[in-house]
Order: structure tokens, then C-alpha cells, then sequence
């Protein structure tokens, strides 16, 4: 048989999909399992999104649309931008895809050519260096310090910048650590990548997910001359939990925007026609709910730092935003499971955990920052409390 695409077995697969994956064969297959891995909210989408949905399949809203999108939606989208962000972009500028993953997939097919450089502070999303390496580019990965707060300084981000560097990616707040970027350290940011002719990816799924009364989040696209150099990348996912819909948006300059139209009319053409009218009717929705789960979020984020961080072995940072709490265990490897197994690294601790406590977690490799582990605390009360008494039990029992 003849060799298959080598530009895909040079990617890793994503950890946080198969941690999910595997807890839910798991709990198939009839076995106790806690989960706290997947980024993914526990509250059902609002019935009026559903509905809408329903409307438009009654209504036979079920043809082709433009690779783009539905111009309704694409509308609502720039409405969202203008609204809440204090940006101006037209309907041609915006493109609806299949998730906030396809979002930031298309803006880099549109921007990476062979052998470019795109800078990635660290902890990162696992997706993030994968798509580059994907698409021929070098993921070139900037080291953030814990005591920083995991936050990629204006200073180590020039430092980072060669010749070859075509773009940075950022995401505010951020995925695993739960780091806000202030207006102050984005805005020496802006002024590099503009210094530098560089393009921005900011992935500002997590936007309402702050937990600071200081912070007020700003798109990176609203800071002087970077609208026409950003690419921001949305979605509905986890603001109005709508994972399984799988809709999201890039809002990007005209030209980018056009490419990223040329390409996805060659590939999923436009994301379903039933998840668009559903999303737009999300878009048409006041904040309320939002704003409700942000603050259980908050609560639950609280309940969770504080069994964590009181467990010996375990420290952790309070997160900010997003709904992540991002341990560092590191203190236990070395140590032996009950049945003689040495715990030398992120998944050996994460397998066993899940193998001898049911508890699923994402391990901290996944991100790029070994000697750490992923909580992802957008889950019940009572998952919380069971995932820590499992956390807790599991490290009692090491040697």
C-alpha cells in the first residue's frame, strides 16, 4: 500500500476530545465515571434557540446557502460586533463555520503559507500548534511563567518575532488557565503586531466568562490598526450552550474573508442551515442567561479552587475567566500507585486516576505545560464535589 498523508500523522490527536471520548465509552459500558474534561457547559440550550430551529426545519429552511452563510445571521453577527464590542464590520466580512474550531482552521488555510511562523503563548488550546503544523506553518511556542499569571509579556512576545512570523494567536480569556488579558497588556500587544506587520487570530469564545468586576474584556481588533490585521474567532458554543449545534463565526478583513468563502465553498460548502437560524435567534437573545451561568460558573469555580488547592501535592491559581482551573501536581511524580506504578508524568496521573478513581481529567501536556491537569468546572455541584473526593482519594493513595 502506498504512504498516507504524512501532514496528518505529524499531528498529535486532541487530548481533551479523547480524555471525553473515553469517559463516555466508559460510563457505556456501565462504569462509574466523573468527568471533567470536556469544555462543555451543563445547562441545555435555551428553548427559544431550539424552537427557532424547529421553525426553520417546518418552514423548509433546508437548502443550500451561500458558503459564507445565511445573510440574516451573518447580519446578526455584525450587529453582536457592533453592539458589544464597538466594531464595524459588514455581513461580507463575517463567515458563519461548523464551530469555533472550523473558525480558527479556516483563518489559518487562509493565512500560513509553508514554512511561516505563528507565535502561541503557552498554556495553550491543543488544536492551536496542531492546524499549523497542519497546514506547513511552525508553530513557534512562547513560555508564560505561573507567577505571571500564564500571561504572555510584551517583552516575550518581541522576542519571539523573527523574519518568518506571519501571525499570533491569542485567546482571551484564555483556555486552560482562565488568564484575562487586560487593556493595558493587549494594547502594548497590538502595537507589536502592528510594529511587525504581523495578522492576529483571537479566539474570543470565552468573552463573557470573567470573573473580575475590574476587567472589562476589549477585543484585540478594537485597538488602533488592528481591525484590518485581526481575524476574530466566536461562536455560540459556550455562551449559549450550543456545543453539539456546532456553529461559529470569523469576522476577518474583506480579503481574508473572501478567501476564507473560496475555501469553505471547496470543502463543507456552510454550516447546517437549522444551526444558523438557531444561532441567529441566539444572537437576537438579551445576555441574561449568559450572565447567569457566567455567575454560577463563579461560584462553582470557588467551590472547586478550594478542594483542589487544599489537597497536600496540589497548588493551583485562582482563574479569572473561562471555566478551567489548571492544577499543578507535579510534587507527586515519583510516587507509586497502590499497585506499584510509578507516576512520572500529566497522563500517567490522568490514567490512573481514571483507571482506579473513575475520575476523567485532561492532562496538562495536552496544553503544552507538563506537571499540570485540566478541571473543567462547567458541570453540576455535585460532579464537583465528587470529582475532588475522587482527586483527593486518588493522591491519598499514592506512595
Amino acid at each position: 500500500m502506498k504512504n498516507l498523508s504524512i501532514r496528518i500523522q505529524n499531528i498529535a490527536p486532541s487530548l481533551t476530545v479523547a480524555v471525553d471520548s473515553l469517559a463516555k465509552k466508559l460510563k457505556a459500558e456501565g462504569k462509574d465515571i466523573v468527568s471533567l474534561g470536556a469544555g462543555e457547559p451543563d445547562w441545555d440550550t435555551p428553548e427559544e434557540i431550539c424552537e427557532a430551529a424547529k421553525s426553520a426545519i417546518d418552514e423548509k429552511k433546508t437548502r443550500y446557502t451561500a458558503p459564507q452563510g445565511i445573510l440574516s445571521v451573518r447580519e446578526a453577527v455584525a450587529k453582536k460586533l457592533k453592539n458589544e464590542n464597538g466594531l464595524d464590520y459588514a455581513p461580507e466580512q463575517i463567515i458563519l463555520t461548523s464551530g469555533a474550531k472550523h473558525a480558527v482552521f479556516n483563518s489559518l488555510l487562509a493565512l500560513i503559507n509553508p514554512g511561516d511562523e505563528v507565535i502561541i503563548p503557552e498554556p495553550y488550546w491543543v488544536t492551536y500548534p496542531e492546524l499549523v503544523k497542519l497546514l506547513g506553518g511552525i508553530p513557534v511556542i512562547v513560555h508564560t511563567k505561573a507567577e505571571d499569571d500564564f500571561q504572555m509579556s510584551p517583552q516575550e512576545l518581541e522576542a519571539a518575532i523573527t523574519a518568518k512570523t506571519k501571525a499570533v494567536i491569542l485567546n482571551n480569556p484564555t483556555n486552560p488557565t482562565g488568564t484575562l488579558y487586560t487593556e493595558n497588556v493587549l494594547g502594548e500587544i497590538a502595537k507589536l503586531i502592528v510594529k511587525h506587520d504581523l495578522y492576529a487570530v483571537s479566539d474570543e469564545i470565552y468573552e463573557h466568562f470573567s470573573y473580575s468586576e475590574s476587567f472589562h474584556f476589549k477585543s484585540l481588533a478594537a485597538f488602533p490598526q488592528m481591525a484590518e490585521r485581526t481575524l476574530i474567532i466566536n461562536g455560540l458554543s459556550k455562551s449559549h450552550c450550543m456545543t453539539g449545534w456546532r456553529i461559529g463565526y470569523v469576522a476577518a478583513p474583506k480579503e481574508i474573508a473572501k478567501l476564507i468563502a473560496k475555501a469553505q465553498g471547496q470543502t463543507t460548502h456552510h454550516p447546517s442551515n437549522i444551526a444558523q437560524y438557531a444561532a441567529e435567534k441566539a444572537l437576537q437573545m438579551p445576555l441574561n442567561n449568559v450572565y447567569k451561568m457566567r455567575d454560577e460558573f463563579k461560584r462553582r469555580r470557588d467551590f472547586l479552587f478550594q478542594k483542589i488547592s487544599a489537597i497536600p501535592g496540589v497548588s493551583a491559581r485562582l482563574p479569572q475567566g473561562a471555566f478551567y482551573l489548571f492544577a499543578n501536581v507535579s510534587a507527586l511524580f515519583g510516587k507509586k500507585s497502590p499497585d506499584g506504578k510509578v507516576i512520572s508524568d500529566s497522563v500517567t496521573f490522568c490514567t490512573y486516576l481514571l483507571e482506579k478513581e473513575g475520575l476523567a481529567i485532561v492532562p496538562g501536556s495536552a496544553f503544552g505545560r507538563e506537571g499540570y491537569v485540566r478541571f473543567s468546572y462547567a458541570a453540576s455541584m455535585e460532579t464537583l464535589a465528587a470529582a475532588a473526593e475522587r482527586f483527593a482519594k486518588g493522591i491519598a493513595q499514592l506512595q
